[in-house]
């Protein structure tokens, strides 16, 4: 309890910064600054990393099978012909029907073009309706139309050039391009695998799959080094699926360590204690073991503006826990000296573009006072 409570202490000068600093930038704007009717818990979620807090965190690893939902779409898929595909058609004994044009030419050039209006124009029978119908469907059609003319007429259909559906793949790829939906189901690996894989540079946790406006984030890490199946999707006409940069991919370590900076993740996520060595370690003469932050900014809207986890290595065996907290990018590690002091300093690192107006500067006095 009495860490909580001087976290809150400690967290409330950065809450009002957070709140205050708009109106820093507002020449000639007055405002009765207050930060004492603004209690911390309202502000920032304070948790202790402890094993029951990493427990809640474990999530399947490894290689997992593909989703039940997938294998029955993949088993269900059917193409369905649109505008703009052209198809092949083959009436068996029929060469002025098979291919009008000659030999010398191959089948998408010669083909049946799909009109915008979803229809194709066939000898004897006239226009013929093809939108949203799969290949057998045509062939049906065609044989039972063609009977009036041809006895027995064998009819073979199949599409000589896909133009009617595709999906778009942009970012952090080998070949960022247009891919045509085919009558062979593609998936998301298919597509990631026809663009020669994602970039080294790419950010595979965090993939984004937008369809019909709405947007999936998918962990192509996961699927790809882990072979986590249930990350696969089906992908669909219209789908965009954006691989973007790992350049901000990275923690800042600040505080008591002996080489603070900011460390670049990339793909390969890092724990807490793994952050602190990278960092030159603790710096044992001022670091406070019970003073270990993670501070993580709230992602998703929230009245919260960040959640404050707490690691105490007073016991140096609690850093197999920090072995366990997995950090994410943009999150801030600081280890605070002893005692607790000019939590100033930490605002200014944290926000250095803001000003703190003169209540605000005052508040972080006090709690330097309240700590010394």
């Amino acid at each position: 309890m009495r860490d909580i409570l001087r976290i809150q202490r400690l967290m409330l000068p950065l809450a009002a910064a957070l709140l205050l600093g708009g109106c820093a930038f507002a020449p000639g704007s007055h405002m009765d600054y207050q930060t004492e009717t603004a209690p911390i818990d309202d502000l920032v979620d304070i948790e202790p990393i402890t094993p029951g807090l990493l427990a809640t965190w474990q999530s399947p690893q490894g290689a997992q099978p593909i989703s039940d939902e997938l294998q029955a779409k993949l088993e269900a898929y059917e193409y369905r012909v649109g505008p703009g595909d052209v198809l092949s058609i083959i009436v068996y004994d029929h060469p002025e029907l098979t291919n009008p044009g000659g030999t010398d030419r191959s089948a998408a050039e010669v083909g049946n073009l799909v009109q915008a209006n979803g229809t194709f124009f066939y000898p004897y029978i006239g226009r013929v309706n093809a939108e949203g119908k799969t290949l057998d469907q045509i062939r049906n059609e065609l044989s039972r139309r063609l009977a009036t003319f041809i006895t027995e007429p064998q009819v073979e259909v199949s599409v000589a050039a896909y133009n009617a559906k595709k999906v778009y793949l942009s970012g952090e790829v080998s070949q960022p391009k247009t891919l045509p939906i085919t009558s062979v189901p593609l998936t998301l690996v298919d597509a990631i695998s026809q663009v020669g894989s994602a970039n080294p540079g790419a950010n595979w946790h965090s993939v984004f799959l937008n369809r019909n406006g709405q947007q999936e984030q998918i962990s192509l890490y996961a699927l790809m080094r882990n072979g986590d199946m249930s990350q696969n999707r089906l992908l669909q006409t219209g789908d965009i699926l954006h691989v973007p940069s790992a350049e901000n991919q990275a923690v800042s370590v600040m505080g008591q360590v002996n080489r603070p900076g900011s460390i670049p993740l990339g793909n390969e996520r890092m724990t807490l204690t793994d952050a602190i060595s990278r960092s030159g370690g603790i710096d044992e003469r001022s670091a406070d073991p019970s003073g270990i932050f993670v501070i993580r900014g709230q992602q998703a809207p929230s009245a919260k503006l960040a959640t404050v986890y707490q690691l105490d290595v007073t016991n140096a065996a609690s850093f197999t826990l920090g072995n366990r907290f997995t950090l994410q990018p943009q999150d801030v590690v600081y280890v605070t000296t002893a005692p607790i002091a000019r939590w100033n300093r930490v605002i200014s690192l944290l926000l250095p573009s803001i000003s703190l107006p003169g209540t605000a500067v005052g508040a972080v006095d006090d709690v330097r006072d309240i700590n010394n």
